[in-house]
């Protein structure tokens, strides 16, 4: 994302153009005092409010991964032999059997699908291990696969590091099997713990121990992500789902979230924590799609050990316009960029099945507008399958994707355009009357989220025409035009904002579709 031209509002443009009230020029944070999140007091009012929420800005790690714009999760393990979406913990280890197993095929694929990072399925809720743990019998080692040597992590690692895509890896709090064992759920107390902890035989020597709060399977947990953050290299995101198991009433397991943060912060600084956590949110469904309105600034508060939580409902329709703002009031906490992410797998389950067909070129393409379009990450589930590959037909389809989106966003037709600013409006001059029927927008978000309001317009006969109208940009918003427009001049205007707002992109396409 270009970075490069700025877009001031005025307060005065703002008030004209609205009647809604705006920040006065010196309330401005300057970028050394930016913070990502804000606290909020039961005092404050509902200017005070968007004041607050126009201060917030994002993290470094944030703004790397809201670039990536696409991203893919890769479901394997037990499941994929059993034919569940969720195990039980009990399964025979010697059921994962991968002979094919080739992650530099997968590497290819996703590379060519579009993708800029792969999240693994390390642990999912069954509690299995994609690589042979020191603190568990159920994995990869259990396995007579590769002669109880194969390590998928370790495989997986360097071949997306190969094909030059970041690494995430996905690891399920809930943990059937530790259940089974009574380490899950067991009642223990918190308690000091020290991480790694050593076992017979370890032949590790750790520069540095943690000394962390934790019950027994917090514990657990924690041994485990010390394992996968120092031994597979730099990783780029860190996925906690936030299920429970599939335990009786009254056995529910109280996640460390507080040191298991901690830990993630210390030995992979630059990862991005998500869903349950402090960094990415969950958008509240599974459909890939995120609102039509999507707020990176909304308000939470904190839960159980520090989960960062929704201050609203993870589904409410409105997560951070002014009004929810205020009905979020007695709930909040802070104030926090917390960037949306959309998950969505490209068969009916996560997990592979050998009788699910992938989802249409033209479902992936709504599904993508409806995600990278609206201010949010696309998490694509492609499921390796029990020959672990990738399966023909959705490495084919990723390649269908991959080349709808470029015919759809074509070259930009804004490049080599006289471009000038004045208050609140952003024009562009093509030097000659083109057709355009698709429009990205960018706000250079280092600067926070501000836009509420905007119009576009182009001259046709001879006077400036109203040509789309939205509410919120941020990272990335793409309108639709129903049928393409042609004009030589373009113009961008916002009419609603809560402060100075940096325009990063104002582009115009015309399909090839």
């Amino acid at each position: 994302m270009a970075l490069s031209r700025r877009l001031f509002v005025t307060s005065a443009a703002v008030v004209a153009a609205t009647g809604l009230p705006a920040l006065p020029a010196s309330a401005a944070q300057s970028p050394a005092e930016s913070r990502y999140r804000i606290p909020v007091s039961p005092d404050d009012t509902p200017d005070e409010l968007v004041h607050k929420a126009s201060r917030v800005r994002p993290t470094a790690r944030q703004i790397a991964w809201q670039q990536f714009g696409q991203t893919a999760f890769l479901h394997f393990g037990v499941n994929t032999f059993t034919g569940l979406e969720w195990g039980t913990g009990d399964e025979d280890p010697n059921v994962f059997q991968p002979t094919g197993l080739n992650t530099d095929q997968w590497a290819r694929a996703l590379l060519d699908g579009g993708f800029k990072l792969a999240i693994l399925t390390v642990k999912h809720h069954d509690g299995f291990v994609l690589y042979p743990s020191r603190y568990t019998n159920h994995t990869v080692a259990s396995s007579s696969w590769q002669g109880g040597h194969g390590d998928v992590l370790r495989s997986f690692a360097d071949s997306m590091r190969r094909y030059g895509l970041k690494v995430g890896v996905y690891i399920s709090p809930a943990d059937e099997n530790q259940y089974l064992h009574g380490v899950y759920a067991n009642g223990s107390a918190r308690s000091t713990r020290t991480v790694p902890t050593l076992v017979d035989g370890d032949d590790r020597s750790p520069q540095r121990f943690y000394t962390l709060d934790a019950t027994d399977y917090g514990a657990h947990m924690l041994n485990t992500l010390y394992e996968v953050l120092t031994e597979y290299g730099p990783v780029d995101e860190v996925w906690f789902d936030g299920a429970q198991g599939r335990i009786p009433p009254g056995k529910v397991e109280d996640y460390d979230w507080d040191s298991w943060y901690s830990l993630v912060r210390s030995l992979a600084p630059d990862a991005a924590i998500a869903v349950t956590g402090p960094d990415l949110r969950w958008v509240g469904n599974e459909a890939g799609t995120a609102r039509e309105n999507e707020w990176s600034v909304i308000p939470v508060k904190e839960n159980q050990y520090g989960r960062t939580d929704w201050a609203l409902s993870y589904d409410t329709p409105d997560e951070g316009s002014r009004t929810a703002l205020v009905t979020a009031q007695p709930n909040t906490d802070y104030l926090q960029w917390w960037p949306a992410e959309c998950d969505v797998s490209i068969h009916d389950g996560w997990f592979y099945h050998p009788d699910q067909l992938p989802k249409s070129v033209d479902e992936l393409i709504d599904i993508y507008f409806g995600s990278v379009g609206r201010n949010s990450v696309l998490l694509l589930n492609v499921p390796p399958d029990t020959d672990g590959l990738l399966a023909d037909r959705d490495v084919a389809r990723l390649r269908e994707f991959r080349q709808r989106v470029e015919r759809e966003l074509p070259a930009d037709l804004t490049r080599g355009a006289r471009v000038t600013d004045s208050s609140g409006v952003r024009t562009v001059d093509l030097g000659a009357a083109r057709e355009v029927d698709r429009i990205r927008l960018a706000e250079d978000i280092r600067q926070g989220q501000q836009v509420e309001n905007f119009v576009v317009e182009a001259v046709v006969d001879g006077a400036w025409a109203q040509v789309a109208t939205a509410g919120t940009i941020g990272a990335s918003r793409i309108l639709l035009l129903d049928a393409p427009v042609r004009a030589r001049r373009w113009r961008v205007r916002v009419t609603a904002a809560r402060a100075a707002v940096h325009l990063a992109e104002f582009g115009l396409y015309r399909s090839r579709v």
